[in-house]
């Protein structure tokens, strides 16, 4: 018999009644009823009842032994009659105990493992070691690793190639701050972790391998989030040769609508997925990730503000403005207080008011039902067929913010009103992203999304339009409004990536220098290529319908990017520092 177990803890069924086994794992609950000691016991695998009897060698050592103590139990496996508890894979037997051995003794415990009920985070990140034995959290991890398996298989499947890149390379402007390593060798030079691999995928493009993929460690030095964790993250991260947009968008759909159909029964978009361009998500729901699950579409409704005796809305179309409405059904039953918070809250969100009018029957209400005319009135609940019992809400500003303020009351009317479609993932594009945008600080043009994205109309564009209006093969992949991923048709043409840099405001030997050795690169025939690379840790948090991604990570920083587990970040020792040619000043 083997010394530590012959079966693990959810293995055992009734087809083993009379065996001796041996089981080792953590004493997971221990219960004494009327002199009878029921232990449940706990490894990887699932969990098994143990059962000593009264004045037992067994029950003894088990009063003894604390909860997530590490034991090692000899027994034989009876049936529990007509106590099966169905809950339970094990649940039609028991082992009743003839023999206990302490392998680790378990001091006592800062948060009890048995109960999900969630200790203070601080707690739980200190001691993530036993909050990884609790079960939801276990099983997120669990899924997490068949999840990046399935992806590699199905990558691999596809006609992709894993290779791996380097960790330590140079600092490059990428949009977030970089984690700098002091070079011992070069006094005064740094490394940087990479932000991600993208010069090294491009570079690899040009090697002439022609599908790669990696699962991919990233470093950026940036805030924490609910669906972004600080530090590092891990991304898929893809790139294709000779491809088209289409091409990356056919197979990363194949992907996504494989993988998310094989590990939850919920409803998945069928490739292919809707391609929205970025204007027009802009505009009809007033954010670049729309959440698909609910509908509430931004409208224009400037055309019916500025034909109105309204003069507030119309002198705001007069000026340049725009006015922009959504419709939403069932609110008529909602109090003025309702209606007083959500007013609030597109205030807070930069909205000067939020008009309604609101169809109870035959009477109109809202903050527009007196001064807006009839007309008016019948007019905007025409453009949006409106029944009784909806409302519609309605901010007049400029083109930019007017949409977005809408955006961000549609997310709140779909918290409130709970219109999310229910156990579904809806995937979609946003395409066509511009390539260039205005510093609203400065007014300079700068980058809008990937600077080593190939623009629309190539060289022509960029010498002949307005920086402002050059759209991008830029695209990103969103699912139940969440972005899983940006990604693009590369510039692989280095007079066009200067001319790019230019115009954002950088000269040819800053590009030199920052992207040296990819420029050389393309100036010996680099092919087509373009890729993607969705974040691995938010289709896990997706698919374990997890609200915040630190769940489906095995040890995640906090929000301030500490590690609480093993105390990073650190004090560096003087030796360390002075090896580094580093001093530490105040």
């Amino acid at each position: 018999m083997h010394i530590y177990r012959t079966h693990n803890c959810g293995e055992l069924r009734g087809t083993d009644c009379g065996k001796q086994v041996k089981l080792s794992g953590w004493l997971h609950r221990k219960r004494d009823l009327g002199g009878v000691m029921f232990v449940t016991l706990r490894d990887n695998y699932g969990v098994t009842q143990l059962v000593a009897a009264p004045g037992s060698q067994a029950h003894d050592d088990f009063e003894k032994i604390r909860v997530e103590s590490v034991v090692t139990i000899e027994g034989k496996v009876i049936s529990r009659g007509d106590n099966i508890n169905r809950d339970m894979p094990t649940g039609e037997i028991e082992v009743e105990v003839s023999s206990v051995i302490l392998q680790s003794a378990a001091e006592v415990l800062p948060f009890q493992v048995a109960d999900e009920d969630n200790a203070p985070e601080t707690t739980r990140l200190t001691y993530r070691f036993l909050d990884l034995r609790r079960e939801k959290l276990h099983q997120n991890i669990l899924l997490r690793s068949k999840v990046i398996a399935s992806i590699r298989r199905r990558m691999t499947e596809m006609g992709f190639n894993e290779f791996q890149t380097p960790i330590l390379t140079s600092s490059s402007p990428e949009g977030a701050r970089d984690y700098l390593v002091p070079s011992r060798l070069y006094p005064g030079k740094f490394y940087a972790l990479p932000q991600a691999p993208q010069q090294f995928k491009q570079l690899l493009m040009v090697s002439g391998f022609d599908r790669y993929f990696q699962i991919a460690p990233c470093f950026r030095d940036e805030d924490a989030r609910a669906d972004r964790s600080p530090g590092e993250f891990y991304q898929l991260d893809v790139e294709m040769s000779f491809a088209t947009q289409e091409d990356v968008f056919a197979h990363l759909e194949k992907l996504f609508y494989g993988l998310f159909t094989e590990f939850s029964d919920w409803e998945v978009t069928k490739p292919q997925f809707p391609r929205i361009p970025y204007e027009e998500a802009m505009r009809k729901y007033g954010v670049d990730k729309p959440d698909l699950r609910y509908g509430l579409e931004i409208e224009d409704v400037s055309d019916i503000f500025a034909a109105s005796d309204f003069n507030a809305f119309k002198s705001v179309v007069e000026t340049g403005g725009v006015v922009r409405a959504l419709c939403v059904n069932n609110i008529a039953d909602k109090s003025r207080k309702f209606l007083k918070d959500l007013e609030d809250f597109a205030r807070e969100n930069g909205a000067k008011g939020l008009a309604s009018l609101i169809f109870a029957g035959s009477e109109i209400k809202g903050s527009l039902a007196k001064p807006l005319g009839d007309a008016s009135k019948a007019a905007l609940r025409e453009k949006f067929n409106a029944p009784d019992g909806s409302g519609i809400f309605i901010v007049a500003d400029s083109a930019d913010k007017a949409s977005v303020i809408l955006g961000k009351v549609r997310i709140r009317l779909a918290d409130e009103l709970d219109l999310r479609e229910k156990n579904a993932y809806r995937f979609c594009w946003i395409v066509d992203f511009p390539m260039f945008e205005k510093d609203e600080e400065t007014g300079a043009t700068q980058f809008s999304h990937n600077p080593f994205s190939m623009p629309q109309g190539g060289m022509e564009a960029l010498l002949t339009k307005d920086p402002l209006t050059i759209k991008a093969y830029q695209y990103d992949i969103v699912c139940n409004g969440i972005e899983l991923s940006s990604g693009a048709i590369r510039n692989h043409l280095p007079e066009i990536m200067y001319k790019a840099f230019e115009i954002a405001g950088y000269d040819n030997s800053v590009v030199d220098e920052k992207f040296g050795g990819m420029i050389k690169a393309f100036k010996f025939g680099a092919p087509p290529h373009g890729g993607i690379a969705p974040g691995v840790d938010r289709i896990v948090m997706l698919l374990a319908n997890e609200p915040n991604i630190r769940e489906v990570i095995a040890f995640p920083m906090n929000q301030n990017a500490q590690d609480l587990l093993m105390q990073a970040p650190a004090e560096a020792t003087e030796k360390q520092l002075k090896e580094l040619h580093l001093k530490i000043t105040d």
